[in-house]
This record gives C-alpha cells, sequence and structure tokens, in this order.
C-alpha cells in the first residue's frame, strides 16, 4: 500500500462543496470516483481543507492509499480523463505513510475576489463577489492588521462550526486594489467554518464606510457573530494553496496562467 499526494484546482460552482454527502454532487466524491477508475478499486481520498458549496481551488492538496502501481503522470492523465472539465489535477506525488493532506500542513491561504463597480459583470459570474458600492481599500488595510495574530475568532465563524477551539493564529491579511477588482489575500495556521467569508464580510463593511477601521478590533473583543456584518458570498472565495515541510517533497508552487492587466487574474498573481 502507497500513500500519493494530488494537487487539485476546481471550479465549485456546480458542487455543494468539497466534502462528500450523500446524494449531492461534491468535488470530493467526483474525485475518488475518477481515482478510483484509474486505479480499479475504490478510493477514499482525504483533502487539505473543507470548501463550502461554490467555493473554487487553485491548489487543494488531496491524499490517498492505494496497492495500485501507477506512475505519477498516469495518475494525473488518467484521473483528468475521468474528472469533468470543472476539477483537474495538476500534479501527483507519492508521499510516505504518514502525510497527511490535512494535518501536515502547516498554512493555508485563501484569496477572495471582489468585483467592485456600479454595474454586474457576465464574465465574472460565479468567480467573484460583486459589490456595486465604492470600496476604499485603505481602510480595509488598517482594519486588516487589527485581525493580524492569535486571537478568538467566535465573532467569525458561521454558528454550526464544530471546531473545539476559536482560536486560531492569523499571520497574513492583504488588501489590494486593480481598476474594478479588490482582492484580499489571508493565511493562517487554520480555519474556521466560515472564518474567510466572514473576515471578507467585515472588511467589505468597513471599505464601504459602514465602520471605522477600529470596527475590527471590536468585533473580535466581543466574541458574538451577531455583531459582525453579513458573511461574503461563497463565490468571490478561492482555496489558494497550502504549505508543507520540504521533506515531503512536494511540487513548489506554481502560479496560474498571466492573465491581462486589470483582470482578476493579474491581481491574483501580483498580490504576494
Amino acid at each position: 500500500m502507497t500513500r500519493h499526494a494530488v494537487g487539485v484546482e476546481f471550479d465549485g460552482s456546480g458542487y455543494c462543496g468539497w466534502q462528500q454527502q450523500q446524494g449531492l454532487a461534491t468535488v470530493q466524491a467526483t474525485l475518488a470516483a475518477a481515482l478510483s477508475r484509474v486505479l480499479d478499486h475504490p478510493v477514499e481520498i482525504t483533502g487539505a481543507g473543507r470548501t463550502d458549496a461554490g467555493v473554487h481551488a487553485r491548489a487543494l492538496v488531496a491524499h490517498f492509499d492505494t496497492p495500485a502501481v501507477r506512475s505519477e503522470r498516469a495518475l494525473v492523465l488518467g484521473a483528468n480523463t475521468y474528472l469533468p472539465p470543472d476539477i483537474a489535477v495538476q500534479w501527483a506525488r507519492q508521499v510516505p505513510d504518514h502525510f497527511h493532506a490535512r494535518y501536515s500542513a502547516l498554512w493555508r491561504s485563501y484569496r477572495y475576489c471582489i468585483l467592485n463597480r456600479p454595474v454586474r459583470a457576465a464574465l465574472a459570474r460565479g468567480r467573484t463577489a460583486f459589490i456595486h458600492g465604492r470600496m476604499e481599500v485603505e481602510p480595509m488595510r488598517e482594519a486588516a492588521q487589527l485581525l493580524l495574530g492569535e486571537h478568538d475568532f467566535s465573532a467569525l465563524r458561521a454558528a454550526e462550526c464544530q471546531a473545539r477551539s476559536p482560536v486560531r493564529r492569523l499571520t497574513a491579511l492583504k488588501v489590494a486594489r486593480s481598476g474594478d477588482f479588490v482582492v484580499l489575500e489571508v493565511t493562517a495556521n487554520a480555519f474556521l467554518h466560515h472564518m474567510v467569508r466572514n473576515l471578507a464580510g467585515l472588511l467589505i463593511h468597513i471599505g464601504q464606510g459602514r465602520a471605522p477601521p477600529a470596527f475590527a478590533a471590536e468585533v473580535l473583543a466581543a466574541r458574538d457573530r451577531r455583531i459582525a456584518p453579513a458573511t461574503a458570498p461563497a463565490e468571490g472565495l478561492y482555496f489558494w494553496r497550502a504549505g508543507y515541510p520540504a521533506v515531503f517533497g512536494l511540487p513548489d508552487d506554481s502560479d496560474i496562467m498571466a492573465a491581462p492587466t486589470g483582470s482578476p487574474g493579474d491581481l491574483l498573481d501580483h498580490i504576494r
């Protein structure tokens, strides 16, 4: 029995999230079915994180075990043959038995993409959140600085969150604008249910001038979800990447294909 890790990219618009659910279309079940056909046996696959319905991923790492012998190239090409167009395996690597896509991750990064202009878009539909009221980036950046570090994020997690502790360590929270697009990048050791979308909702609220930057600290201190602004829409959220110890030999990070200046892809590539 050998363990393999794969890097997966997907458009979550047509799925009820990552996690397998009886009778519903999910990324985990779709990927497991494709790999099962390649390996000629049922496959159970574990991901680095669970995404909600409508959330996308650029480089979500997952692992599975198999007694079958397949090359890395065969795993990638075979899986992509059986996967629908909105899910693609980018790479595969054999890893030690103690590797775990979720528990071995040192950190995870998400990006939240907002189209901020008076009229909605057709081409960006389902790929960005649409906020028609003008947002100012500087107050959002000021508020972001107040959220960094280790905190009790009870005010920014879903009521149904099952995590035993609400404490998380936020190591980066960047805000950038390019034309009509505003992108948030958030990195932490781990995230609570809806935490990134709630962070986005809070920063959008401040960016629209509905509260000063200091409101972010007030929300954290209150530890009460009821005083925080509404959860931001799912379609703007991307699981961007996860970091693992170098000993596992996973591929170096590689950005998505460069896009024309002013597009969300261009901003995502240069927000680092």
